[in-house]
Formats: structure tokens, C-alpha cells, sequence
């Protein structure tokens, strides 16, 4: 967990108090930063939270991730060398007004309509009015998600408002982009800090991203995973890292991770509609258990989809890729791809 700001990444705390971190703080456990410089394998990178765009402008490779208060960038064009580390964005002072963030969390960078978009999860440590009386310190804060924008995959990047794109009164985190029948969504982890039984909701956006276009709505809850484990301190189960993918029989898929009964665990939710509204139902054996997270599917060049996510969920973090395949009834995981 973050201590110290320049070296944290984070996780939730829910998972640490499941799992060994350090059950007295409310931030994501630290990992090492990806200050590897110039061009770089993807085996050696020590990073958490990471998300990979392919440009179809380009025809490069943007994997981003978080850096204290800044959002890191690597750029590949096969996937196995990647070059970097930019920093693409920097939170300014005034970002929140009078309130300071601590800290970026879980960035995602989305290609939408020509332009570059940004779903970061700011944290701070700005106590909301409600409080658990036996809580710990900084326990509920103003957290969010807020969506920037750029003309460029690189930036500058600019926000829209002054506060998160989802309501402020809200914990949320790890927002992603889904577009349905052409109409953008917002999908996203209402935090378990807040309401015990981490959700994970939705709702619409305007055209151009700048703001929410209704109300809010939840998907489902993580208990209703058979493989998502109750916190053994807290009583709670964590919703992290929600990710989409369409599969070619028209089943709409949803990675997504929560504390599991052998650590970190990243599982899969299918709508057998096809709709974001679902119903939606929680796949029972997990999609990777071996104590990693936070995923979200890409698809490459040559259309091969891919899973990236981190493991194990501690200091020791790194990238792993997956290949995947779509056999009509789900996703599963093929091999790890090696970059070699």
C-alpha cells in the first residue's frame, strides 16, 4: 500500500485485509515503478493497473499505467519491445479545486470518435460526510472516476470538470468505455468502502464523454460470484478492474476481479443478451486465479485477442499477456504470451 507517493500503486485495501498486505492503510499496495528507460521488455517491466490501446491511427501499442499522481505510457509495435517511460499526464494542484489528489489510479485510454480519452481514478484523502465509526483513518474519501480528453494518445490531456465525471458523492474507480448501439457507457466499481458489497454499475454518457447522461445503475454485485471470497477483517467483497469484450455468437463478456479463495482473482461475467443491461451471469470457475488482476481485453493487429493483467498482486507486480479464445460459450485463456 502507498506510503510513500512517489513509489505506490494500488490495489484495494479490502484485498489486503483478505490477503497479506498491510491491513492498516486504505490505498492500493505499492509496486515497484516501470522506470526501466529506453526500450524495455515486457517481462521486465514491475507494474500494476495497466491498459493497452492499440491505435488504429498509428498502428502502435499504448500500454499506460499509473505513476503517483502521473499517468505512464510505453509504446510497442509488436508487443515484445516497448519504448518509454512518457508521462503522458500529471494531475495539476487544482485539478479538484480545493480538494488534492494523492494519487492516479488503474488508468485507461480509450480511441473514440478521432479523438484520445483518459478514465482515471482520482484519489485523495478528502473525508466524505458519512463515516464508519469503527473505520480507520482516510477510510471514506472522495475517490472517482473522471474522463479527460486529447487530440493525441500522448496529450496534453485536459479534464472536463472539476470534479469526477460520476457523481462525487459516489466512491468509484476503474472506469472503462463501452459503446452499445452507438451510444457511449461508462462502466465502472462502485467501492466496497462505501457499500460492503462492491458493485459494479453503469451509465450512459454524453456524445462527446464530457458528462454523465442519466442515472447511475448497478450490474450486480461481487457476492454473486461463487468464486469472489468474503474479507475475512472486513466482511466485504471488492469489485475491481471491469473490462468488455463482444464475442462472435453475440455474447457480451465482462472480465473482472475481486479477492478469491487463492488471492487476487480475475473472473468473467456473460450476457447472454448481448446488452450491457444484461441479465448478466458470473462464470463459477475463475478466468485466472494464480493472484492476479485487474484485466482488460485488447484485440492486436492481426486480430488475435489478448488479456492483460498484473500478478501476483504485491510489490513483485508485472504486466501479464494472455492469449485468449473466443469458443462461442466464453473466454479462456490459451497461453501466456511471452514476448519472446
Amino acid at each position: 500500500m502507498k506510503k510513500i507517493l512517489s513509489v505506490m500503486f494500488f490495489t484495494t485495501v479490502c484485498l489486503s485485509a483478505a490477503f497479506p498486505q498491510n491491513p492498516a492503510s486504505s490505498s492500493r499496495p505499492q509496486a515497484r515503478r516501470p522506470n526501466q528507460n529506453g526500450i524495455v521488455r515486457l517481462d521486465s517491466l514491475r507494474w500494476r493497473d495497466v491498459c493497452v490501446l492499440p491505435d488504429p491511427v498509428s498502428k502502435k501499442y499504448y500500454m499506460v499505467g499509473p505513476g503517483g499522481r502521473s499517468v505512464r505510457c510505453y509504446i510497442s509495435t509488436d508487443l515484445k519491445n516497448w519504448e518509454g517511460p512518457h508521462v503522458i499526464y500529471t494531475a495539476p494542484a487544482d485539478v479538484w479545486g480545493d480538494i488534492p489528489i494523492v494519487s492516479i489510479w488503474a488508468p485507461e485510454l480509450h480511441y473514440y470518435k478521432g479523438k484520445y480519452y483518459l478514465f482515471l481514478t482520482f484519489d485523495t484523502r478528502h473525508k466524505l460526510c458519512e463515516q464508519w465509526s469503527n473505520w480507520e483513518p482516510n477510510g471514506r474519501v472522495t475517490r472517482g472516476v473522471a474522463v479527460l480528453v486529447s487530440d493525441s494518445p500522448t496529450g496534453p490531456f485536459t479534464a472536463f470538470q472539476k470534479k469526477s465525471t460520476l457523481p462525487p458523492d459516489m466512491m468509484t474507480l476503474d472506469g472503462t468505455l463501452w459503446v452499445e448501439d452507438g451510444v457511449p457507457y461508462m462502466v465502472y466499481c462502485h467501492e466496497w468502502v462505501q457499500v460492503t458489497n462492491g458493485a459494479i454499475g453503469y451509465v450512459r454518457l454524453k456524445d462527446d464523454l464530457s458528462e454523465i447522461d442519466g442515472e447511475t445503475k448497478n450490474l450486480f454485485r461481487a457476492s454473486q460470484a461463487p468464486w469472489s471470497k468474503i474479507s475475512d477483517r472486513y466482511g466485504c467483497n471488492v469489485t475491481d478492474g471491469p473490462y468488455l469484450y463482444m464475442g462472435k455468437t453475440g455474447r457480451l463478456y465482462m472480465t473482472w476481479t475481486s479477492g478469491g479463495y487463492e488471492g487476487y482473482t480475475c473472473g468473467i461475467a456473460i450476457s447472454e443478451s448481448g446488452k450491457l443491461a444484461g441479465p448478466w451471469k458470473q462464470q463459477d470457475e475463475p478466468l485466472y486465479k494464480n493472484d492476479g488482476g485487474h484485466g482488460m481485453f485488447f484485440k492486436t493487429f492481426d486480430g488475435k485477442i489478448m488479456l492483460i493483467l498484473h500478478s501476483p498482486n504485491n510489490s513483485n507486480s508485472r504486466p501479464v499477456m494472455l492469449e485468449m479464445e473466443d469458443t462461442g460459450e466464453t473466454l479462456k485463456v490459451v497461453r501466456e504470451f511471452k514476448g519472446s
